[in-house]
């Protein structure tokens, strides 16, 4: 099957070249442009994008709203990659708290560009690189404490296998990482990490690692288990 893309930066060569990358790509076809997050909206409900490849300062409407807006709702709704460079601040930790899948440094070689968009794609979130993991846990270090009360509920109602799962996920190991680590089979994490999701109201591992830090389960900064 084919994957449908919508490309949102307001520079017109980006907008470009990394449509005519992702279409040179087999099963990937870039189905529209735009160069604001306004515009980005409109396209989205006209084009019916699988993903939406979203840059985050821009005139208009930044994509960080444009995210917000897109992802709110019933429904069907597109996976967001969003792009972004190291002088961002707080921007990154609100674009996956506003929904969406994973981040790419706007510099990133074109394979990695490819790579992140069928991940997504795929109904997985871009968490693997170790840069993702020091931002959000930079981001969640500098945010004031969020109340305990619902997410420590929350997480009352996993079992202790589950929950060892999850504060794996917010250290960034993949489903192999984890089975490795757990000593069982890829299979059963990939079950464990449905329940997890299904159980906090999480639409993918992303949300499900600004949940661990916001609910205080992964301390900002600490030690990656061996």
């Amino acid at each position: 099957m084919s994957t449908s893309i919508l490309i949102v930066d307001d520079q017109a060569m980006v907008r470009q070249g990394f449509g005519a990358l992702l279409d040179a790509h087999p099963g990937l076809h870039v189905v529209g442009d735009a160069a604001d997050g306004a515009a980005a909206l409109e396209a989205a409900a006209r084009l019916d994008p699988d993903v939406v490849v979203m840059d985050v300062r821009m005139p208009v409407m930044d994509g960080l709203e444009a995210t917000r807006r897109l992802l709110r709702g019933p429904g069907d709704r597109p996976r967001v990659l969003v792009l972004t460079t190291f002088d961002l601040d707080d921007y990154v930790y609100e674009a996956l708290r506003a929904g969406a899948s994973g981040f790419l440094l706007k510099d990133a070689p074109a394979e990695e560009l490819v790579h992140a968009v069928r991940v997504v794609a795929a109904g997985d979130a871009l968490l693997a690189p170790s840069v993702t993991r020091r931002l959000i846990a930079d981001f969640a270090s500098r945010r004031p404490a969020a109340p305990r009360g619902g997410p420590a509920r929350q997480l009352a109602g996993l079992t202790p296998r589950e929950t060892e799962v999850l504060e794996l996920i917010a250290r960034g190991l993949s489903n192999a990482e984890i089975a490795r680590a757990l000593v069982v089979v890829e299979q059963t994490v990939k079950t464990h990490v449905s329940r997890v999701l299904a159980k906090l109201g999480l639409r993918d591992r992303a949300q499900a690692v600004v949940f661990a830090y916001e609910s205080g389960l992964v301390t900002p900064g600490a030690r990656n288990p061996a």
